[in-house]
């Protein structure tokens, strides 16, 4: 099955109960049993629920996996991979994350002794030399947020093997449409299916995704115990979400490619962060990973100080001022004071996050419209 008909078929099964063509929203916390411990499969919610159940078959099916874990946020996913984990263990991550990822790492779980060393993910060698015997995860965000970097993914999961490590990948920002992060050799995707996945700004969501027996039903457990579950509304929108997924995200590419022409070509634009232009560090590796180039970009305006670049993005009209990405509409950021005012200055700086970045998520509007929206705030 391609991926275009996976995204409305894969891993989804009519209803048995009616028919139904669409996946029923089984609003319940509880399920009737004919005696103690008999039952269809379904006992309490928090546990299983039917409508969760179709959603996490479509991840699987989405990401080529054997298993898919949804849980009610991309953090929450992220928690769960982290619990795994016991004190002393060391995981090696991008220096240039979100910062919702690094306040986890470094607020809630360093302190129960679990260390995080951040690095770019760019050089093998260094990677290597962060290596030792407590080390048991590799952290990848490729592209990552906001400074839009790609990591050979092929050549982390080869160092990740013959060290008997863990590697994860973060593909939030490519979506299962543009890359197969399992295909390339990682152990596990984790995706914020708030973004691309669901794609209508409507619902928060994380999803996990992987082969692993053992790993799945030790995930499966923490995802039961420690609760942190989507209700089932918020798993009927992402299946519907789904569905357009690969239309979406066509259109995305489409308009982003003409958006990140535009500002490199302009005089006032010092840099743009775009994985589709052959000037970008990254663009031999994210060609060879990935079906396309995707939506989200960042850029710098020459000799902008933060309160002209706060002005630029206030000028804007149809790139809405908002957190997160991977909606139909275009959003804008300026991360050093919103998506990443977690992580602190100087780290901010090293991996690029200045006071002058601008982070667009471009939506699947009409790309004129985009342009001349951006040629106005310039004025």
């Amino acid at each position: 099955m391609k991926f275009n008909t996976k995204t409305i078929h894969g891993g989804q099964k009519i209803d048995p109960a009616f028919n139904s063509v669409m996946q029923p929203i089984y609003q319940t916390s509880t399920y009737a049993q004919q005696r103690p411990g008999i039952n269809k499969g379904f006992e309490y919610s928090r546990t299983h629920n039917p409508t969760r159940t179709a959603l996490q078959n479509s991840f699987a099916s989405l990401e080529n996996a054997k298993y898919g874990v949804a849980f009610s946020s991309g953090l929450a996913a992220i928690d769960a991979i982290v619990k795994l984990l016991s004190p002393g263990d060391e995981v090696i991550s991008t220096n240039d994350l979100y910062g919702g990822t690094f306040r986890l790492f470094t607020k809630i779980f360093e302190k129960y002794g679990v260390k995080f060393h951040f690095t770019s993910l760019h050089n093998m060698t260094d990677v290597e030399s962060l290596i030792n015997e407590n080390t048991k995860v590799i952290w990848a965000e490729t592209p990552t947020n906001p400074m839009i970097n790609i990591f050979d993914i092929e050549a982390l999961s080869k160092i990740s093997r013959s060290n008997n490590l863990l590697f994860v990948v973060d593909n939030t920002f490519a979506s299962p449409y543009l890359q197969n992060p399992l295909n390339l050799g990682a152990d596990m995707v984790m995706h914020s299916a708030t973004k691309y996945l669901a794609g209508h700004s409507d619902v928060v969501l994380g999803a996990l995704m992987l082969n692993d027996d053992k790993i799945a039903e030790k995930l499966y457990f923490i995802q039961n115990a420690s609760g942190a579950v989507p209700g089932p509304q918020d798993c009927f929108l992402t299946l519907r979400g789904i569905k357009t997924l690969h239309v979406r995200m066509q259109r995305h590419c489409e308009n982003a490619l003409k958006v990140a022409h535009f500002l490199y070509n302009h005089e006032m634009v010092e840099k743009v962060y775009w994985p589709g232009l052959e000037s970008h560090k990254n663009h031999k590796v994210a060609k060879k990973q990935m079906s396309d180039f995707g939506g989200m970009l960042s850029f710098r305006i020459k000799d902008f100080s933060k309160e002209q670049t706060i002005n630029f993005l206030e000028k804007l009209h149809l790139f809405t001022l908002a957190e997160s990405l991977g909606g139909v509409e275009s959003l804008c950021g300026h991360p050093a004071t919103m998506t990443h005012a977690s992580i602190p200055k100087e780290e901010r700086e090293k991996s690029g996050v200045t006071a002058s970045l601008i982070r667009l998520s471009v939506g699947i509007e009409d790309a004129d419209d985009l342009i001349n929206d951006l040629k106005n705030a310039f004025l």
